[in-house]
């Protein structure tokens, strides 16, 4: 994050929007009635994710005149990961909250993120505890993913996708987002260090604009739930993996050659038609080939700590 921290400011709230013209005035409205009730300093900063509406021109007229709503535009549809990403850089407050444009996520309920963050959490996730979605191509995957996603990366939370949740910033500092991660966030920020907790908090029935979001997204979390193990299990070294396997791969291949030798012993089969034979050149080949790519990700891990200046911890603490 390129940006200064502002000493004045309590609160960045970051909202992504792609084509959600009609939702912009009351969102905007609910935000700045909130925050005028809890009585803190704050910035909004509204990301257009390359809307084909008039959702752009909606947000320049309601940041018109006030010099704590910024804008940013993208030239094209990004994705919600990338809107986060612009919005977590553009942040300078020291507490950073995002929210969906959508008005699904009631503003209301950033008190109670505040608070919580005030028992000793670094990052607060909200919880759509009673949601207001379609159940078979919304509910029902999120449920699945989201207990796929606790399973797997150890961090247990009941919606990992609900876009209402609270950051410290000094956590999001500790690495950059791409692809789709933006829905592993409270995991990656858990790798980085940080003490995650939860809250449930009011979820709204849509009223204006269609969903972006769809059963059809499932693949992609598994895909990027694949890649997120992976960075929390063998991130530092990545060896460790590619060299189980490739230990599994020969120990096939010498149990397969000596089920060929002990079948030309006993029996005099011939080992030139004999597929085990094959199965023990398969599994010598991918042993060699496991080791190797596991060296050269050694190496690639190494030069991107080195060519970075990243260290391979985390200090949260120094005294003298």
């Amino acid at each position: 994050m390129p940006e200064r921290p502002d000493a004045e400011l309590d609160l960045s709230i970051v909202i992504p929007l792609h084509n959600e013209g009609d939702n912009v005035d009351p969102l905007v409205d609910e935000v700045f009635a909130i925050m005028g009730d809890i009585g803190l300093t704050f910035e909004l900063i509204l990301v257009d994710d390359g809307s084909t509406d008039d959702t752009f021109e909606r947000l320049s007229a309601r940041a018109a005149g006030r010099q704590n709503i910024r804008l940013i535009r993208f030239a094209r549809n990004y994705g919600q990961t990338a809107g986060l990403s612009a919005g977590f850089h553009a942040a300078k407050a020291e507490i950073i909250v995002t929210l969906d444009g959508d008005l699904q996520n009631d503003p209301r309920d950033i008190p109670a993120l505040l608070a919580k963050m005030d028992e000793g959490f670094d990052v607060v996730s909200g919880w759509r505890k009673n949601r207001r979605d379609t159940f078979i191509n919304r509910t029902l995957p999120s449920r699945i993913a989201n207990r796929l996603i606790s399973s797997s990366t150890g961090v247990p939370l009941h919606d990992y996708g609900c876009a209402l949740k609270a950051y410290k910033r000094t956590v999001l500092e500790r690495f950059e987002l791409y692809g789709q991660l933006h829905r592993f966030l409270p995991a990656l920020c858990a790798m980085a260090g940080a003490r995650v907790g939860e809250i449930a908090v009011n979820h709204r029935a849509r009223e204006r604009g269609a969903t972006k979001y769809g059963i059809g997204r499932t693949l992609t979390v598994l895909l990027d739930l694949t890649t997120v193990k992976f960075m929390l299990s063998y991130g530092a070294h990545p060896i460790r993996v590619f060299g189980m396997t490739s230990f599994l791969s020969a120990l096939l291949g010498m149990a397969a050659l000596a089920g060929t030798l002990a079948m030309k012993a006993s029996q005099g089969v011939d080992m030139t038609g004999n597929p085990l034979l094959y199965l023990s050149m398969l599994g010598a080949i991918l042993a060699v080939q496991f080791l190797l790519m596991g060296i050269i990700a050694e190496m690639l891990t190494r030069t991107y700590h080195e060519a970075q200046g990243k260290r391979p911890y985390i200090v949260t603490k120094q005294v003298n």
